[in-house]
C-alpha cells in the first residue's frame, strides 16, 4: 500500500451503490454514524444518499474494501457489531503495507469458512482466536476455552452446539454452572429448586434464546433436548450423544473437574470454559479448570484454546476495562514482592 500525505486525492472520488436499501442503512449506521467514524480514521471524505457510497480521499480504496466486506457479511447472514467495525478500521488506519491491509480485510471477512449456522443468525468469528475456537470445537470431542469475559468462548459453544443440536449431530445439549461458589451452596437462597439456579444459569439461557429462539428454547426445554442444570445434578450421570458445556470451570474445585469430565459418553462433545483470573474458591483452594489444563495439555484429542483482552466482542469499553485490571492485579503483584 503506498503512503500519502493528507488532502492531496488526484484519483477522483470512487463510487458504491448497494442493491438492498435495508441493509445499506444498517451498514452505514444510524444518521451514517458508521460511514462517519470510518471518514474520520481513515481521514478521507464519505457520503451517502439512499443506497449510493461517495468516497473522497487517499485511502477511498481501502474504506471500499473494508465497506464492501462488511456489506457482504449482512448479505450472506451475517450481523454488524459497530464497536468491531470501528475496531476494524482503526486496524485499516495504521495499516502501513499491502500484508498488514489485507490481513485486517481477511479478519473483518469474518473467516466465513467459520460461520456457524444457527436458527437465528450466522455467526462469525471476530478474531482469529475466535476462528481457531471455532475450528477446535469442530475437530475434537473435548475443548477448553479459557480467558476473561467478552471473549464469546461461552457464547460461541452454545452457538456450535446448537448447529449441532439442529442438524441432528447430537441428541441434545446439557449445559451447566457451578451454583453461587464452588461449595454450591443453594439452600440459603429463597424460593423452590428452579428459582434458587436460574440466576446463575441465565448466561446460559440468553446465549440458547439468542441463537435458538425463544419458541424453540421452550419446546426442546420441554421435550429434555435442552437442559441447564447446576454442576451438582451431573453426578452419577453418562451423557452419550450429547453436547455438554460446562461455563464458569474456574469455579468448581479438582474432585468436582474430574467428576464433570468423566460424565463425557458416547458420541458427545464437551467444552469447559472459564476464567482463571476471577476464580472465586476460598483462599488455598486449588481450582478444577486449573488442576485440568495442568492435567490434560497433552492428552490427545483435548483442545485448550486461550483468549485475550484483544479478544474481548462487547462494548469497547470491556477490553479496556479488562486491560486496566489486568494491569492494576500485575503492580499488585510486584509490591507483594
Amino acid at each position: 500500500m503506498t503512503s500519502h500525505s493528507p488532502d492531496t486525492d488526484t484519483s477522483g472520488p470512487l463510487q458504491m451503490h448497494l442493491p438492498d436499501n435495508k441493509l445499506a442503512q444498517e451498514l452505514f449506521g444510524p444518521h451514517h454514524q458508521h460511514l462517519h467514524a470510518l471518514g474520520a480514521k481513515l481521514n478521507i471524505h464519505i457520503t451517502a444518499r439512499g443506497n449510493h457510497v461517495t468516497i473522497k480521499g487517499d485511502r477511498a480504496r481501502d474504506a471500499k474494501a473494508l465497506l464492501d466486506v462488511y456489506y457482504s457479511r449482512l448479505v450472506n447472514g451475517g450481523h454488524f457489531d459497530t464497536s468491531e467495525f470501528e475496531r476494524t478500521a482503526d486496524k485499516i488506519a495504521l495499516a502501513s503495507t499491502e500484508t498488514q491491509l489485507r490481513d485486517s480485510l481477511a479478519l473483518a471477512s469474518g473467516y466465513a469458512d467459520f460461520a456457524i449456522k444457527t436458527r437465528k443468525k450466522t455467526i462469525l468469528p471476530r478474531t482469529e482466536n475466535q476462528a481457531a475456537y471455532i475450528a477446535a470445537l469442530r475437530r475434537n470431542e473435548l475443548v477448553f476455552g479459557l480467558g476473561p469475559a467478552g471473549t464469546g468462548k461461552t457464547y460461541l459453544a452454545v452457538a456450535r452446539a446448537v448447529e449441532m443440536l439442529v442438524a441432528g449431530e447430537v441428541e441434545r445439549l446439557v449445559l451447566s454452572r457451578p451454583a453461587v461458589e464452588a461449595g454450591e451452596r443453594l439452600g440459603f437462597l429463597p424460593g423452590d429448586m428452579k428459582e434458587k439456579v436460574d440466576p446463575y444459569l441465565r448466561p446460559l439461557y440468553d446465549a440458547l434464546h439468542d441463537t435458538l429462539g425463544a419458541d424453540q428454547l421452550e419446546k426442546r426445554l420441554a421435550a429434555g433436548e435442552v437442559e441447564i442444570a447446576p454442576l451438582a445434578f451431573m453426578r452419577g450421570r453418562t451423557l452419550s450423544h450429547a453436547f455438554v458445556i460446562l461455563d464458569e470451570g474456574q469455579n468448581t474445585t479438582p474432585v468436582q473437574m474430574k467428576m464433570f469430565l468423566t460424565r463425557l459418553g458416547e458420541g458427545s462433545r464437551m467444552v469447559i470454559t472459564g476464567d482463571l483470573s476471577q476464580i472465586d474458591l476460598p483462599s488455598g483452594q486449588r481450582s478444577g479448570l486449573f488442576d485440568a489444563c495442568e492435567t490434560l495439555q497433552d492428552v490427545p484429542g483435548v483442545a485448550m484454546l486461550q483468549f485475550d483482552q484483544n479478544d474481548v466482542v462487547r462494548h469497547r469499553l470491556v477490553g479496556a476495562i479488562v486491560k486496566a485490571y489486568d494491569l492494576r492485579d500485575a503492580r499488585a503483584r510486584g509490591r507483594q514482592r
